[in-house]
Order: structure tokens, then sequence, then C-alpha cells
């Protein structure tokens, strides 16, 4: 059975934001902290965390909107596609997690590895939802599926994700710039796209 895809990506759209407001609890508990620390010297001390914040905010955006623009070619839901949704979703609660142990053990290489490892997992499952609804006329808006430039979009930054948890151990979290990769990919695929509909 079918049904229409609004009251889950309303519940989705929910729980993301309750997961990215989450992040911030850590630096809100740190300006509660007693202290006679000046501002300057305890942003300049907390740096670590403010920047896993940074980081994990940036992140979790750029799935969720990876997530939005896949529903937008999504007219129905079925079982498999609310299980991937629900492993997607538990990816995006639980990098809270990891994000505050990068703020507290930013050196520490199973730290990084777990960090990384979240994000990879979430991207996995962007990308068997994407190929899901690829594969599934019945669940998306066009009959023929998805477009290329759609699946790629999706492809590409479990690709890069996995090329940078590989690397990790190595260049640490430096090996996170790969995703800038990823718009740079997207224009290119959708303008050969473009090219071959011609």
């Amino acid at each position: 059975m079918t049904r229409n895809p609004d009251r889950l990506v309303l519940f989705t759209d929910a729980v993301v934001a309750i997961a990215i407001t989450l992040l911030v609890l850590p630096l809100v508990e740190i300006v509660s902290e007693p202290g006679d620390e000046p501002p300057a010297e305890m942003v300049s001390h907390h740096w670590p965390q403010i920047f896993s914040f940074l980081l994990s905010f940036a992140v979790i955006a750029h799935l969720w909107f990876t997530h939005h623009r896949l529903f937008e070619n999504v007219k129905r839901y079925n079982a498999p596609l609310v299980l991937l949704n629900m492993g997607w979703l538990l990816t995006i609660v639980v990098l809270p997690f990891p994000t505050g142990l990068v703020g507290e053990h930013s050196g520490d290489t199973f730290v990084r590895l777990f960090y990384v490892g979240t994000i990879l997992v979430s991207s996995l499952f962007l990308t068997a939802l994407t190929l899901l609804v690829h594969g599934s006329p019945a669940l998306a808006v066009e009959a023929r599926g998805l477009s290329l430039p759609v699946v790629l979009r999706a492809v590409t930054p479990s690709t890069l994700l996995l090329l940078a948890f590989v690397l990790v151990p190595y260049i640490g979290y430096n090996s996170m710039f790969l995703l800038l990769l990823s718009p740079l990919i997207d224009v290119v695929t959708a303008r050969r796209a473009a090219g071959t509909a011609r």
C-alpha cells in the first residue's frame, strides 16, 4: 500500500530540526559554566567545540537539503522507503553524539572515524532512498523515475565520503574537504545531461 509522503516529510523535518538544535546545547552549557574567563578567551579555549558544532550544522543542513530535493520527486511512499528514511533519521539523531566527542577529543582517530563514519552511513541511506525511488516508478513523480543529475547528486557525496573515511587516519578532518567537489560534479553532470537531452 502506498500513501502521500507529506506526513512522512513533515515528521522527518521535525526530527532534523530537533537534531540540529541539540548540536548547540553543549555550547550553551559552556556559557552557563561559572567562571571569570573573558568572552574572547572562552571562545578561544572552546574553539574545538565551536568548530565541531559549525561543521555538524553544515553537514546536517546539506543532508537535509539533499533529502528535501529527493522528496520533491516522490509522490508516494511504501514500507521500504519508510524503513530507509527511519534509518537515515537515526544517523541524523545520533550525529550530535560524535559531534560532542569531536569537541572533547578531536585528535583521537577513533572519534574521527566515528564522526565521519556516521556521516557516511547517513549519506548511504540517502543514496539507497534515491535508488529505491528511481527503481520504483509507482513512487516517483515522473513515471521514468528520477533524472540522472538527481541520482548522481545522491551517489556523489557517498562516494566522496567513503574516500574521506579511508583518508581520515592520515589527514584527519581535512578529508571532509572532498565534499567541496560535490557541487562541481553536480554542475558538470547537469551540463552533460542537458547536452545529451538536446
